[in-house]
This record gives structure tokens, C-alpha cells and sequence, in this order.
């Protein structure tokens, strides 16, 4: 950019960033938490997010930085395998995204159907709203959803004759403010952010009423926050478990993060988004994540969004909020000391309730049932077992829709002028799954029947249509039936050649 152009541009680059890093601040320590992990180290996530991603990114008005979609994710991960994989997990994630950005795969990242996705982040809503709650009472949370939510009851009860019911207000005040600042916010003042009002409050409330809570703990000197990853440590993802986790990783990271990038195009009419650039960037911030001991990363769509609404037009804002953290942790880090943990769970309650989106849920309804029944499969399945389970039959029920479209066969019995002929005639795609609709339309034919089946209608017949065809043939010739398959263009639908046997006959 010239000069001249940056200058005219650079005091709205500024102020949108500052509106950015307002945004950023909370949510990368509370994202952190929730993930396990002391709150540097989401902030330190959110300044490369800002300065390395933002310069490299394809996608100039995307914000990157830790996001609640993974932190079930990292959560589980660090319960498991130990902060001390976490390291070497996200550099082999982050390896793969690059890999996958430099073959140009970015494209194939956006075609996860959108009811998996939906489900996905309101599976991973539900699990950190379960989570958090326990947070907002200064208690510990329990590794799994359903352990969370049973466990609930004990720890408001524990809260009552203890400290854990301040912290229980706080938490729900700070909830209450960016409820209300989201209804009833001037919109000149649109820009404030919400998390930012609510976690300020709180904070200010807990230390003029000097009330016994828990409080972030954010080391005086950034570099304690930092675990640079150990060579040793890479022997590990010889590890299947480990190997399947990074995978995991990259994937879901992509996914959010391009679908954000998609979201954000649609939010401005600038430069639009290069997916493939934006993949590769991703995966150099999730290396160096690795390398620092860091949380994975991906595009956000709160963030972005609040860069775009507050009037950015180039990368410059994205890079400047990452500076702006910076500054903060270096400069200010007594005064994040004086947030308590309780009201940065109420920023991730309202965030989780925010992702399970019912307006997306009703929208699927457009589309039929299915991928009604996908969404809420994979966010129930998520909820009860673990993340990569949901996602993976979030897949699975989208793979099976596919299959029940692609293999659409219209099966009629039509009679022929002469007398004992008939036609058996198929519309559409013949797979294994017709099978059975096919054998009982078969058995009905009458003995001594002469069956054309004629396959200029067909787009697809399979081994298993055409090995039910021969057999029925074979075994009704005794019965004085024949099946007479015109062959005529089956060598473009099925890769072979139809046998005749006893009781068959190639019609050409």
C-alpha cells in the first residue's frame, strides 16, 4: 500500500482496532479457562493471532485468535495427554493446515455441510455453558458435559455457605449487562463491546466491595507464560492418539475458520478472501502456537465481525489489535490481575448460549428434515460422548443422505403388447441399497414371463442390481421365464460385461 493511501486510511485502522482488541481481551482469557489453561496463554495466542496471521492472512478483515469451537477440544487434550502435548499437537496441525493451503485444499474445507457445522458449535455451546457455570461458582469443572451437569446441584450448594455465591453474582451480572447492552446499546456507541462493559463492572463491584474471589492470574512477565516446545517432546506423536488429535485440530480449525472468512465476505464488499492463503496463514500461527505452548487458533466471527462493523478496510486493524495486546499484557498486566475468573465465565455462559444457533437450526428446515435431524445428532453426540464422535457422525448421517439421494430408483412393471412380455423398467441410479425393492417387485412377476430390461434410463446400475437380475433369471428359467438385458450403453454405466448365462439373453 502506498504511502499516501495508508495514511488517509490508518486513523480508521486504528480506531477499529482498538474496538477489536476491546473485544479480543476477554474472550482470549476466558476462552483460555475454559479450555484448562491459565489465561497467557490465550493472550499470547490472540497477539500472534494479530501480528503474524493478521500480516499473512488471505483473508485481510478476518481476527484470529483462540476460539470457544476448540476449546472442548484443547480441554480434553490437555485432561488426557498433559499441557506438555499440547505443544507438538498443534505444530503437526499446524503443519497440515500449511500443507494443505500450499495444495490449494482450502476450497474442500468449505464443502462440510453446514447442519455438521451448526451442530458442531452447539454441541461445543452447550458443553462450555455446562462448564463455565461450575466457573462462575469459583469451583473446578468436571471433565465431561454430563459430569457437569449432574454435579451442578452439589456445587450450588457448596457456593451458598461458602464465597462461591459473590462469585456466582458477578458472573451472572456480567451475563446480564451484555444481554442488555446487545437490546438497548445507542448506536453510536455500537462499537463498545458488551464482554468488555460486563467484565469492567465486575470488576470494579468485586474490588470496592473487596469481595474474597477468585481472581485471573497472569505472570508480571510474559515470557514465564511461554513453554517452548521440546524436540523430545515430538517423539510422542508416534502416539495414534496423538496423531488422530492433530488431525482433528487442523480440521475443525479450518473449517471455522473458512466458514468465518465466508461469513465475513459477505459483511463488506472489499477485497474478498483467498481461501488457500488463508489456510496456509492459519497453519504458520498454529506452528508457532506449538512452538510457544500456546492455544490453537482459528478465524472468529465475533471478533471479525466487530472489525468490520467498526469501519476497517484493510489488514492493518487486525495487526494493530494483536499490538494493542501486546502493549496491554506488558504494560497493564496488574490491572488484568484484578478480573475475577467468575465474570470471564459469564462472558463464555453468554458466548456458549450465543453458539447454539436455533435461527440456523430452523433455516435447515428449508432443506428437509435431515439435515434438521444432522444438526441436532451431532450436537447431542458431542454432548454425551466427545467432540470428534459428534463430528464424525455428523458426517456419517451426511454420507448416508448423500447415498439415499444418489441412489433415487423409480422400479414399474410395464405390460407389453404381447401377450406373457413385460417391461421392467428403471429410473434413476440402481445401487446396492434398492436391493430389496427391487427382489420383491421381481418375485411378483408371474411364471413363464418374458422380461426386457432396458437400461437408457439408468444414470448408475451396480454389481449388485445386476448380479440380482442375472440370478433372477437363471433361477426362473426352468419356470419358462427369460431376462432379456439390452446391453446397449452399459458399458457407460457399469464398468464391465453382463454374462450370459443359462436363461439370459443380451438383447442389442
Amino acid at each position: 500500500m502506498r504511502a499516501a493511501q495508508l495514511k488517509a486510511v490508518l486513523p480508521r485502522e486504528l480506531l477499529a482496532s482498538v474496538v477489536v482488541f476491546l473485544v479480543a481481551l476477554p474472550l482470549c482469557m476466558g476462552i483460555a479457562i475454559a479450555s484448562g489453561l491459565p489465561p497467557a496463554k490465550g493472550l499470547i495466542t490472540g497477539i500472534v493471532g494479530g501480528l503474524i496471521v493478521g500480516w499473512l492472512a488471505g483473508s485481510p478483515l478476518q481476527v484470529s485468535g483462540p476460539a470457544a469451537g476448540l476449546a472442548v477440544l484443547v480441554f480434553e487434550l490437555v485432561r488426557q495427554h498433559g499441557v506438555v502435548m499440547l505443544g507438538p499437537i498443534l505444530l503437526l496441525a499446524g503443519f497440515l493446515q500449511l500443507l494443505a493451503g500450499r495444495l490449494k485444499l482450502g476450497c474442500w474445507f468449505r464443502v462440510t455441510a453446514p447442519a455438521v457445522v451448526y451442530g458442531m458449535l452447539a454441541g461445543i455451546g452447550v458443553l462450555i455453558v455446562l462448564s463455565q457455570v461450575h466457573v462462575m461458582l469459583d469451583a473446578t469443572p468436571k471433565p465431561s458435559g454430563l459430569d457437569n451437569l449432574t454435579a451442578f446441584p452439589n456445587a450450588v450448594a457448596q457456593a451458598l455457605p461458602s464465597f462461591g455465591w459473590q462469585a456466582g453474582l458477578l458472573g451472572l451480572s456480567t451475563i446480564a449487562v451484555m444481554w442488555l447492552w446487545e437490546k438497548l446499546r445507542p448506536h453510536s456507541l455500537r462499537f463498545i463491546p458488551g464482554a468488555l462493559l460486563g467484565v469492567g463492572m465486575a470488576t470494579i463491584v468485586s474490588l470496592l466491595l473487596a469481595l474474597p474471589v477468585k481472581r485471573v492470574e497472569v505472570p508480571a512477565n510474559l515470557a514465564e507464560a511461554i513453554d517452548w516446545l521440546k524436540p523430545a517432546d515430538l517423539l510422542n506423536l508416534a502416539d495414534p492418539t496423538l496423531l488422530i488429535a492433530a488431525f482433528a485440530v487442523a480440521f475443525i480449525a479450518s473449517a471455522e475458520t473458512l466458514l468465518s472468512a465466508a461469513a465475513v465476505d459477505r459483511m463488506h464488499s472489499g477485497q474478498r478472501s483467498n481461501f488457500d492463503r488463508e489456510l496456509s496463514a492459519q497453519g504458520v500461527g498454529n506452528m508457532l502456537c506449538g512452538l510457544l505452548g500456546a492455544l490453537p487458533m482459528t478465524g472468529v466471527i465475533v471478533r471479525s465481525s466487530a472489525n468490520v462493523q467498526a469501519g476497517a478496510t484493510t489488514r492493518y486493524s487486525t495487526i494493530f489489535h494483536g499490538l494493542w495486546l501486546l502493549a496491554f499484557v506488558l504494560l497493564l498486566s496488574s490491572v488484568l490481575q484484578s478480573i475475577p475468573v467468575a465474570s470471564l465465565a459469564g462472558v463464555l455462559v453468554y458466548t456458549g448460549f450465543k453458539l447454539v444457533d436455533l435461527k440456523a437450526f430452523r433455516g435447515l428446515g428449508r432443506y428437509g428434515r435431515m439435515p434438521m435431524f444432522t444438526y441436532a445428532a451431532t450436537a447431542l453426540a458431542i454432548i454425551f460422548t466427545d467432540l470428534l464422535t459428534g463430528v464424525l457422525i455428523g458426517f456419517g448421517l451426511t454420507l448416508v443422505k448423500l447415498a439415499l439421494k444418489a441412489s433415487r430408483l423409480k422400479i414399474s412393471l410395464i405390460d407389453l403388447p404381447r401377450d406373457g412380455e413385460m417391461e421392467l423398467r428403471l429410473v434413476g441410479a440402481a445401487t446396492f441399497l434398492k436391493v430389496p425393492a427391487l427382489t420383491r417387485l421381481l418375485d411378483s412377476i408371474a411364471p413363464g414371463t418374458t422380461v426386457h430390461v432396458p437400461l437408457n434410463h439408468l444414470s448408475y446400475i451396480d454389481h449388485s442390481c445386476l448380479e440380482l437380475l442375472e440370478e433372477w433369471g437363471r433361477a426362473n428359467a426352468a419356470k419358462g421365464s427369460k431376462l432379456l438385458i439390452e446391453s446397449r450403453g452399459l458399458k457407460r454405466r457399469l464398468e464391465g460385461r453382463v454374462r450370459t448365462n443359462t436363461g439370459i439373453r443380451a438383447a442389442g
